[in-house]
């Protein structure tokens, strides 16, 4: 092997001990884990939901009765698109940025904050159209608003562990 490509393999090495060295341990590691279950257990209501809203199938709505009421609102849609599909996209996004800070890509801490805190924001919205515009609740549309919540604390829980670090 040549001087050129063992420097290239020894830098290889380091980057990838580096990242090894990045990822996180102990408790930070179950709250990313957690955070990643979650988003795909989002991911699967809002797709639920988007093939029913493309589909025009109605969801059925076992224990609150106000799904097709919500969901067929004028709020159920930004510019044409389900808020059910960005919902997916969000939780989605959320799932990856997870997963790479599980394997140590700190750069992904931020962006996961921004996002978690925008849905976070869109949840509290929705949240006051099924209240006081509506007065119906989506069971669906609830169980979303519950894992963005539970997300949202774990970020701050996050930060705060991070501090202590």
């Amino acid at each position: 092997m040549s001087v050129q490509g063992r420097a290239a393999s020894a830098k290889k090495a380091q980057r990838r001990q580096s990242v090894e060295l990045l990822a996180p341990r102990g408790r930070t590691r179950l709250l990313y884990l957690i955070v990643a279950l979650l988003s795909l257990v989002g991911l699967a209501d809002a797709v639920y939901l988007t093939i029913k809203h493309l589909t025009g199938e109605s969801a059925r709505c076992t224990i609150t009765g106000g799904c097709g009421e919500v969901l067929g609102s004028a709020y159920s849609t930004v510019g044409g698109i389900p808020v059910a599909g960005l919902g997916a996209l969000a939780y989605f996004t959320v799932f990856s940025l997870a997963t790479l800070l599980l394997y140590g890509y700190r750069s992904a801490r931020l962006l996961l904050t921004i996002v978690v805190g925008l849905m976070l924001i869109a949840t509290l919205w929705l949240l006051s159209v099924q209240a006081f515009i509506l007065h119906k609740y989506c069971e669906y549309c609830l169980l979303s608003a519950a894992i963005t919540l539970a997300l949202s604390g774990i970020i701050v829980a996050l930060h705060f562990n991070r501090a202590k670090e």
